[in-house]
């Protein structure tokens, strides 16, 4: 499990064919002395396992269906990305529940900078607006972040002066691909309502006589 709040950002420094699919070498930055092989971290938001540890850098193997499903195929040599281990059971838990499991790709709709302000719109699938809260919790490339405006095809998160400096969203551009989890908590309620919901819209109007 992880929590959205990046350790640091840094370098793809290049990716090679595998057995599994794809492996990819990452700088390790200041996590190097922490990385060993096995170890879970989250790459741009996707759980990933630590295949190959060096002082510097550390590999990952991505099968196609990451690959397919996340901005990690789109990644070319030099692209920023996102790292954040694993939560130990110890760790303060200061983002939200993140599983690195990603729900879609999606698109940088706008990016508005004014009076200090630093704003993203990204593109909302249909398929998840139910997931998607006012005020609520959502994780982008990693980052836990809150969704300050909700429109049914869209919505704004707020990005502060310690998120642009310490992860990879302020190189977004309009256009950019990420990668979306929503919360899993609201994913629960909806699949535990998910039933109840089908009975109450199917059910046919009583008739008293």
């Amino acid at each position: 499990m992880f929590t959205g709040i990046i350790e640091t950002c840094v370098r793809l420094l290049h990716r090679q064919k595998s057995a599994a699919g794809q492996r990819l070498w990452i700088e390790s930055g200041e996590l190097g002395p922490e990385l060993r092989p096995g170890s879970s971290i989250a790459v741009n938001g996707v759980c990933l396992t630590v295949a190959e540890a060096e002082p510097s850098r550390f590999a990952v193997d991505v099968i196609p269906e990451t690959l397919r499903k996340t901005t990690l195929g789109r990644l070319r040599t030099g692209s920023w990305v996102n790292l954040e281990r694993a939560l130990p059971v110890t760790g303060r838990f200061d983002g939200h529940i993140v599983q690195g499991h990603v729900d879609c790709v999606s698109r940088v709709l706008a990016v508005e900078r004014s009076s200090g302000e630093h704003h993203l719109w990204i593109e909302l699938p249909a398929a998840f607006h139910p997931y998607a809260v006012l005020h609520g919790s959502i994780c982008v490339d990693g980052v836990s972040l809150t969704i300050a405006r909700l429109r049914a095809n869209a919505f704004m998160v707020a990005l502060i002066p310690t998120t642009l400096q310490r992860t990879q969203l302020g190189r977004l551009r309009t256009g950019s691909w990420v990668n979306l989890e929503f919360d899993i908590l609201a994913k629960y309620v909806a699949s535990l309502l998910r039933p109840y919901m089908r009975l109450f819209f199917q059910q046919p109007p009583s008739h008293e006589t």
